[in-house]
């Protein structure tokens, strides 16, 4: 059985939601919450935008793209999501780099992305 680890955010407090709606994380329960099994980091709670989106399928991970096989409709910018640590440092390094949630974003991230960077990106109002 996998186990999550504790859900703790960046703040330091309690992990807040990220998204209901696509549903998203590691666990498909709503939150960036991870576990040793996650090797993607999915710890990043992120509001998708166009530019991130275009960036992300240039790089070989289309998240725009309906995928019904996987019960997948496809982000719309607006959405958020629980993104790869290390994908959101590179969007980062190459100027594209969504908002960020910091209430819903794992305390995990801080092992890939520095705090002052997610606080750079940070939404001014939770999802």
């Amino acid at each position: 059985m996998i186990h999550k680890d504790p859900g703790f955010n960046v703040l330091g407090t309690n992990l807040a939601p990220c998204s209901g709606d696509p549903v998203t994380g590691f666990f498909r329960d709503g939150h960036c919450n991870t576990c040793p099994e996650d090797q993607g980091s999915h710890t990043v709670c992120a509001v998708m935008t166009a530019e991130f989106l275009a960036f992300s399928k240039y790089v070989g991970n289309d998240l725009s793209t309906p995928r019904p096989e996987f019960n997948f409709a496809g982000l719309q910018p607006g959405d958020h999501w629980c993104l790869c640590a290390a994908r959101f440092l590179q969007a980062h390094d190459e100027g594209c780099a969504p908002q960020v949630d910091l209430a819903a974003t794992h305390q995990r991230a801080l092992d890939i992305v520095p705090l002052r960077v997610l606080a750079q990106h940070a939404t001014k109002t939770a999802p």
